[in-house]
């Protein structure tokens, strides 16, 4: 699994999805003027974007493991402190924000407790500590027509339904497992028209990310059978589309 591909093929793939979601968890994180915020896992910037016009370039850091996506949101948001790193071991000091965030990145961290824990040490105490995660398990991301179409071609693959905090349950655990007090979680959906098929498709068809990798994985001819079980499924377009996420907070 990789996420070292550009900015604009991410967005191509997960952007639609991803923006209208971080709107939401900050707006849940109660994210006002006046504050500092983090936006750990920040990728090429969705959430990053939203907390900087919420608050400001000076008052917003943001950290990711991949070079190019550190590029890419250095790049679309000059005055933000972005920086290279992992979630578990966060380059700042203790008590350094008023909120820290994390979308859509909880299931991918190699221990999704301890960089929640680290999101936390970096909280202000009382401050939100938050993230988002696609309800995998209950096959309700964005990718869900595509891991259905691969379940009727490999019966025996298990697609994301096993990735870490992919439910509510499973969240609300890592949350509270890290320490935080109060932890809460609500379902935020997401509805995207997608006017095409060919629109919907062809972000697959750059390796971002589980989906991206099993694609590639096909070769030319599996690539081709799957893409014909997913416009018998989907129809020419244009077609909506429904995410559910799960979102959990708690105070530091």
């Amino acid at each position: 699994m990789t996420f070292e591909v550009t900015g604009d093929a991410y967005d191509r793939f997960m952007g639609r999805y991803s923006r209208p979601l971080a709107a939401d968890l900050a707006d849940w994180l109660e994210v006002a003027p006046g504050q500092r915020a983090i936006d750990v896992g920040c990728g090429p910037g969705a959430l990053t974007t939203v907390l900087v016009d919420l608050l400001g370039a000076a008052q917003v850091a943001a950290v990711d493991p991949s070079a190019s996506f550190v590029e890419a949101c250095r790049d679309r948001l000059p005055g933000v402190d972005v920086r290279r790193g992992e979630a578990e071991s966060l380059p700042h000091d203790d008590d350094s924000f008023d909120v820290a965030a994390a979308c859509l990145v909880v299931h991918f961290m190699a221990d999704p407790v301890g960089g929640v824990a680290e999101m936390t040490r970096v909280t202000r105490p009382g401050g939100w500590v938050g993230a988002t995660v696609w309800d995998l398990a209950g096959s309700r991301a964005p990718m869900w027509p595509l891991w259905e179409a691969v379940a009727e071609l490999q019966p025996a693959h298990s697609g994301e339904r096993e990735f870490p905090g992919g439910s509510r349950d499973g969240l609300v655990a890592i949350l509270e497992g890290a320490g935080l007090r109060g932890v809460e979680a609500v379902e935020v959906p997401v509805t995207v028209t997608h006017p095409s098929f060919e629109e919907w498709w062809e972000p697959y068809l750059h390796g971002v990310g589980p989906a991206g990798d099993v694609v590639a994985a096909l070769g030319p001819d599996g690539r081709a059978r799957l893409e014909e079980v997913l416009r018998r499924r989907l129809g020419p377009g244009p077609f909506d589309l429904t995410a559910v996420a799960y979102a959990a907070r708690g105070r530091a």
